[in-house]
């Protein structure tokens, strides 16, 4: 029945596909350029359209190639999958999850207790960048946890988290009197492209514009860095609702003015289409939702 099915040169066009280039798929595969080449020629022979748009510089998917990809790869992710799944090797039940430093430091990894002891027999590796990775080009990546203003059609995608900015500050801080300069916490926050996140947004909607006139700014580049210095004391810091989160849980800062919010994203769990289907990953997605939840 799959007698005919070239293999090898299907694994290969898949590589190159998701990573856009002959000597990346060589690399991860541990063969030639010339050996991917060879592949996917005699892929584009058998079937008998051209799979890839060739020039001196580069290649890129044709409409065929495009058409073809994304079952392929569900397809072999299946595969790995149902093989994973017959392996005690501790490799089959370990996964990579993807975000950014703030939310890993401030929301995932103080919860993070909670997964292994309930899945003492996954193991979870962090990768944390600001940078966006391509999931459908590093495979090494299973899940991502992201900030996100319009979905990604070609990714799966799983409500997490709703989020909006606001004032916090220590149990204990007070306004200063009026003629006194106050201390704002500012960090830069990302937000759709017609709203604002910063102090004079925050300002407006709560009335207090005349504050920007002697405010004193404690400038931080890092979130967490300035939520520790609100922590520690050194003014009003405008933070995330769901990066706050854990610091507002454990009474180290109060919400000041809630009812003064700001619009944000909407932290998402997103994958490859066809791996949130893997044991591990369906387990870690389905742990980050109860813990949304709670």
């Amino acid at each position: 029945m799959f007698a005919k099915l070239p293999l090898t040169a299907l694994r290969g066009f898949e590589s190159a596909a998701r990573l856009g280039s002959f000597k990346a798929a060589a690399q991860e595969l541990n063969v030639s350029p010339a050996a991917i080449s060879h592949q996917v020629k005699s892929l584009e022979a058998f079937l008998g359209v051209r799979l890839f748009e060739r020039s001196s510089q580069s290649v890129r998917l044709s409409v065929d190639g495009e058409r073809l990809h994304p079952s392929l790869h569900r397809a072999l992710l299946d595969i790995q999958q149902n093989l994973q799944a017959l392996s005690p090797s501790s490799a089959a039940w370990s996964m990579v999850v993807s975000t950014t430093p703030a939310f890993a430091s401030l929301w995932l990894i103080p919860r993070l207790g909670d997964f292994h002891r309930l899945h003492p027999e996954i193991d979870i590796s962090l990768h944390s960048s600001n940078e966006v990775v391509d999931l459908r080009r590093d495979a090494s990546i299973d899940l991502a946890i992201r900030a996100l203003f319009t979905p990604d059609p070609q990714l799966f995608e799983q409500p997490l988290l709703d989020e909006y900015f606001g004032a916090y500050c220590r149990p204990d801080w007070q306004p200063p009197p009026a003629a006194s300069p106050i201390e704002l916490i500012d960090v830069p926050w990302l937000s759709s492209a017609s709203v604002a996140v910063d102090w004079p947004a925050w300002c407006a909607e709560a009335g207090t514009l005349s504050w920007l006139d002697k405010a004193r700014f404690r400038r931080y580049d890092e979130e967490q860095h300035a939520l520790q210095a609100a922590i520690a004391g050194h003014g009003l810091v405008l933070a995330s609702n769901v990066l706050v989160a854990e610091a507002v849980s454990r009474g180290k800062l109060v919400s000041y003015r809630p009812e003064v919010r700001l619009v944000g994203a909407r932290y998402t769990v997103v994958c490859v289409p066809g791996r949130e289907r893997q044991t591990v990953v369906r387990a870690f997605s389905e742990w980050l939702l109860e813990q949304s939840n709670g």
